[in-house]
């Protein structure tokens, strides 16, 4: 049973590479697992993750809204939500 929706499985799929060198996952179910493995997590807006980064000791000062958003460890959703994989 997966533990990631579908639009955040798509958008890891598709936008990977952004974060690794190579590919970890082929297909919604490799990206699940792997997902659930690094214990992901969905944020609902760019304060959450500021939040999670913080908590999660992610040296963020001095960081632009826009470079906490662009960087490899978030991929920003269709819906507007964020991944946060580190």
């Amino acid at each position: 049973m997966a533990m990631y929706e579908k639009i955040v499985l798509d958008t890891f799929l598709e936008k990977q590479l952004q974060l690794f060198p190579e590919t970890v996952a082929e297909d919604a179910e490799e990206a699940d697992d792997f997902l659930d493995m690094m214990m992901a997590v969905v944020c609902k807006n760019l304060k959450e993750v500021k939040k999670y980064l913080e908590d999660s000791d992610a040296d963020i000062v001095g960081m632009s809204d826009q470079e906490i958003e662009e960087s490899a460890e978030v991929f920003k959703l269709p819906d507007g939500r964020y991944l946060v994989v580190l």
